[in-house]
């Protein structure tokens, strides 16, 4: 990633991390916008993103769910809007929340973490006449664990370690099983504050699903998108974790690449490969390509493998599904809809995603994903 981008990256994290409330992003209705809104029947835009074809989208849309693909849907809704004048409106309230209020009709769609359950595709057959709601993955990444330690600046920890700090059952960062994996390092006797998300998450499922397959012996709790250990420090969506992480000296949290920021270094994972694996888009995607498509019909709900050792491969991943009606979509926000998935399914719009510190989606799978939104009716 270079350094410019790097940097105008952190400030966007920085500056939704100082958003109080929902995250409710709203597309620029700036000047040039106008005669693209009269224009947006067109095949495709006139804005030098080729890929972008707007047809017969107009209006605005309402999508609330993940938080962990803000940052991608920042840059894709800045270029979608710019060229169809379409107002998108995404509010980052977790997964969870997406979910729900996509089930009770209030979205055109939404992002989440984690596939629908078998419960909330039944729920979703109520709002999509005559069909259901589907999974279609569409950013993938890994799962930081950021930390601010003073005077640390590489640290490897391995799951069985992190469960045990996320559990509670490590308390000081001098811990000898920390000392064991970091031999070189000057920890501090300091006590550690491990923060977590305290709203519904797909962030939290993925991180979860990675202690319980990679560190069963440590990790006994079930598992979803509710926190379930004891203690530590709550915040709200990825953004309130990150904030307090780089506020606290001696912090740990979870969340997604994109909001590592000044002030906060991402843990190394030994994986058992011979070396360990810093997240990375590069390392997420050697992860993501072992994935399974496990839904059925339409729906391309994937299976990733946590307890990878791959060399290179970083674990904790997770993929980012945009969950729409298959049939039954309100006419009214059908044609934005399917214009702005084609355009982040496109090419173009996945090739945006590394640079965000995000995983473009294996080709076999976008693929599929593509015909998938085509026969959206």
């Amino acid at each position: 990633m270079k350094l410019q981008r790097k940097n105008r990256l952190r400030a966007l994290s920085l500056g939704a991390v100082a958003v109080s409330g929902a995250l409710a992003l709203t597309a620029c209705g700036s000047d040039d916008t106008g005669d693209k809104a009269s224009d947006s029947s067109s095949s495709s835009s006139s804005a030098g993103a080729s890929s972008i074809k707007c047809d017969d989208a107009k209006g605005q849309l309402l999508s609330d769910g993940s938080s962990a693909q803000k940052n991608a849907i920042d840059a894709w809704v800045a270029e979608f809007s710019k060229a169809c004048g379409v107002q998108i409106n995404y509010k980052a309230g977790g997964s969870g929340a997406g979910v729900t209020s996509f089930n009770q009709g209030q979205l055109a769609f939404a992002g989440s973490d984690s596939a629908l359950k078998p419960e909330e595709i039944t729920a979703s057959k109520k709002v999509c006449s005559g069909g259901q709601g589907v999974d279609l993955p569409m950013v993938g990444g890994p799962i930081a664990v950021g930390y601010n330690l003073e005077g640390v600046d590489n640290l490897v920890l391995d799951a069985p370690t992190l469960a045990k700090i996320f559990d509670g059952k490590i308390a000081k960062w001098n811990d000898e099983a920390i000392k064991k994996l970091n031999p070189d390092a000057k920890l501090p006797d300091l006590k550690i504050q491990a923060y977590h998300r305290s709203d519904e998450s797909g962030t939290t499922d993925n991180f979860t699903k990675y202690l319980k397959a990679a560190a069963p012996e440590n990790w006994k709790y079930e598992g979803g998108k509710a926190w379930q250990a004891k203690g530590g420090q709550a915040a709200a969506q990825s953004s309130g974790v990150a904030a307090g992480v780089k506020q606290t000296n001696g912090a740990i949290g979870y969340f997604e690449l994109s909001y590592v920021a000044d002030g906060m270094k991402a843990v190394s994972i030994d994986t058992g490969a011979s070396a360990p694996v810093a997240p990375s888009s590069d390392a997420a995607s050697k992860a993501i390509a072992d994935a399974k498509v496990v839904g059925t019909g339409k729906d391309l709900a994937l299976e990733l493998n946590y307890a990878t050792k791959a060399e290179g491969a970083y674990p904790i991943t997770l993929v980012t599904y945009e969950i729409v009606c298959d049939k039954g979509n309100k006419a009214d926000t059908l044609p934005a809809t399917k214009a702005f998935l084609n355009y982040i399914a496109s090419e173009d719009g996945q090739g945006k995603l590394a640079d965000l510190g995000y995983a473009p989606i294996p080709a076999d799978i976008i693929s599929k994903v593509r015909t998938t939104i085509s026969g959206l009716s």
